[in-house]
């Protein structure tokens, strides 16, 4: 009852298969949803000749849709093997039936194999999962689960708020309204409307007459109150007769239906259908789940942007953060949150439910299972939620558990908190001083025993990403070889503020140094002692400023101290004033934090190394003699750095 399967109507098997030569025995049980006979007459077919691979995904998918896990898994692997074009969203399916036949450490090597297919998101988004209900200490949201009242022994799903006392949901409950849809034998869905009682139960639900008749499909509502209208999915329709496209297909509008009686087509095309509508009163923005060639895998999650409803925007799908190989539908936001169901092959069953923050950029945290507590080996889908009354959470959702009345019944759920687990989100760019991305920085988060809890590596354009589960006091650490390293979080440093990125620069060891007769030097300005004189002026203190920080910014830098003076005066004099002059500077930096084991040596050269030839008895104007006093600062380990 939850995706596509159920709710898109094709004409013909012919079209449905894509297929040039005539249905086979198993293709028309397939296409007619009879998975248990498709798998009798394709394996009946395989022993008299062979399957075609679109026959062998059919029947991978039927084993799957009886819960023959362990007889998918094999059937997928196996055209895995012999088919290295698989899609994504096939070996989505396979990694799902791999999970149920509880080969779960298969599912991590065929997941290797195919890492540098799918996206980064995916994988950052399994391994988080995959830790995250593996760890019974993580604090899991307690639920008060009940069955609503309400239920039939039909599909009963899709569950909606229709204002403070009323609940909408989607029906394929018998009615002389609606015709039967053959594939399911019951009838097309439609929409219900139900009182809210005390304990959230529902009372005696009854169609929803206000929208405009139709004998086929018509579902997953939504209800605005600004707009005073249903947003909601039906089947295309002219004159009272479904429409096809080309292909034989009849697919699922998405509509609004104001109090007033008008009916508005928001999204309509004769080969795609849309589903679960949910509408951001905040921004205008319109979001459903569709299925577009471009998408990640199958159904996809999008939004529009929405003048008072009507569409003013191409559709934005909300990229391989939220979407994956698999189907995602249902999304609904509330409080900054995103929740939705997916049936990717991390999660605990079929479809699951999600929750994703969205960050201060726009972006989505790591959408998060909600764990066990709610979700279960079968489907859960169509979560709502809102705020009692009576403090805490109450929300709705659909499932097709053991114990249920229909095929799929809505449950009612009570809580203290909200609902999934908060993480902290440590993202941002390492630059340099011109601004350019910084790769390869190392990036480590820190708890308080200054421990490391997460690690990774910037990527080319200097980005970064951490996710955790939610922890205080965490300190973010950033470092790489020849450039300053750099802090967040700690005592005195910026804070570490969760979704909102960081910019971080970084110095090069290249920014301090400049090459000089094939050496590497500190910069520094020109610095001039007094005739005669060892002693510090505050001109010299200034100078010394830079190549100071320097040292301060590059703990791993060691250097060697040379005084070179000019030719005036004796030569062993000037030889005795340079060594004092290059002591006087290694005690400056020394007293100022600089540990004098990082200073390798002094050495007073006197007038030794003239750069000119102002010797002894040449006159020379000053400037000719300042060019000889020099005292360079020589990097002994740059190359190790």
């Amino acid at each position: 009852m939850k995706l596509k399967p159920y709710i898109a109507i094709f004409m013909t098997l012919w079209a449905v298969c894509g297929m040039s030569q005539k249905a086979s025995r198993g293709d028309q049980a397939f296409f007619e949803y009879d998975y248990k006979t498709a798998i009798a007459e394709y394996l009946e077919e395989k022993r008299k000749s062979h399957l075609s691979p679109q026959q062998a995904l059919n029947l991978a998918e039927a084993y799957f849709r009886e819960r023959q896990y362990k007889q998918a898994a094999d059937q997928y692997v196996r055209i895995y093997r012999e088919d290295s074009v698989m899609t994504n969203h096939h070996f989505n399916k396979m990694l799902q039936a791999l999970s149920k036949s509880s080969e779960k450490e298969r599912v991590q090597a065929f997941l290797s194999t195919r890492s540098s297919q799918l996206s980064d998101e995916l994988l950052e988004n399994a391994s988080f999962n995959d830790e995250l209900l593996e760890d019974t200490a993580t604090g899991e949201t307690a639920y008060t689960i009940f069955p609503a009242n309400g239920n039939s022994p039909q599909a009963d799903f899709s569950p909606a708020f229709y204002g403070k006392d009323r609940l909408l949901f989607s029906s394929s409950r018998p009615q002389d309204s609606k015709d039967t849809y053959i594939p399911t034998g019951e009838a097309f869905t439609d929409i219900y409307v139900a009182a809210l009682q005390s304990g959230g139960q529902l009372g005696n639900p009854n169609p929803l007459n206000s929208l405009p008749p139709l004998k086929y499909h018509e579902a997953t509502p939504y209800y605005s109150e600004s707009l005073q209208g249903v947003f909601y999915v039906r089947s295309n329709s002219e004159d009272g007769a479904l429409t096809y496209n080309p292909k034989g297909k009849n697919s699922l509008a998405l509509v609004l239906s104001k109090r007033n009686g008008q009916l508005q087509t928001l999204l309509r095309d004769p080969g795609i259908s849309f589903y679960y509508p949910f509408y951001e009163e905040a921004t205008g923005r319109l979001y459903f789940a569709a299925e577009f060639q471009q998408g990640y895998g199958g159904t996809d999650l999008y939004y529009v942007v929405t003048n008072q409803g009507l569409i003013m925007s191409a559709p934005v799908n909300l990229g391989p953060r939220i979407n994956t190989p698999g189907n995602e539908i249902a999304p609904f936001l509330v409080d900054g949150s995103l929740f939705f169901s997916s049936d990717v092959f991390y999660g605990l069953g079929g479809m699951d439910i999600y929750k994703a923050e969205i960050q201060g950029d726009g972006t989505y945290s790591i959408p998060a299972n909600l764990g066990p507590a709610i979700n279960t080996e079968q489907d859960e889908f169509g979560f709502i939620l809102r705020k009692s009354a009576g403090g805490g959470f109450e929300g709705y959702f659909a499932s097709n558990r053991p114990g249920g009345r229909g095929s799929d019944d809505i449950y009612g759920f009570t809580t203290t908190q909200k609902p999934g687990l908060k993480t902290l989100v440590v993202s941002g760019q390492v630059v340099s001083s011109e601004d350019a991305g910084v790769q390869q920085a190392r990036v480590r988060l820190l708890d308080e025993a200054d421990r490391v809890v997460r690690e990774t590596y910037t990527r080319q354009n200097g980005a970064f990403r951490i996710e955790i589960p939610w922890q205080e006091n965490m300190r973010l650490s950033i470092d790489k070889p020849r450039y300053t390293s750099a802090a967040l979080g700690g005592p005195g440093q910026d804070s570490i503020i969760s979704g909102v990125p960081a910019r971080i620069a970084l110095r090069s060891v290249d920014e301090v140094v400049r090459s000089v007769r094939e050496r590497q030097e500190l910069k520094a300005e020109k610095f001039y002692f007094g005739r005669g004189s060892s002693r510090l002026t505050d001109e010299i203190r200034t100078a010394l400023q830079e190549p100071l920080q320097a040292l301060r910014d590059f703990p791993g830098l060691h250097i060697r101290i040379e005084a070179h003076t000019d030719s005036r005066g004796s030569e062993q004099a000037n030889l005795s004033l340079s060594r004092q002059r290059a002591e006087a500077i290694r005690d400056y930096l020394v007293e100022n934090g600089i540990d004098a084991e990082r200073i390798e040596g002094i050495e007073g050269f006197g007038e030794s190394q003239l750069q000119n030839h102002c010797e002894d008895g040449v006159y020379c104007l000053e400037i000719l003699h300042r060019q000889n006093e020099r005292y360079p600062l020589v990097v002994t380990n740059y190359e190790s750095l």
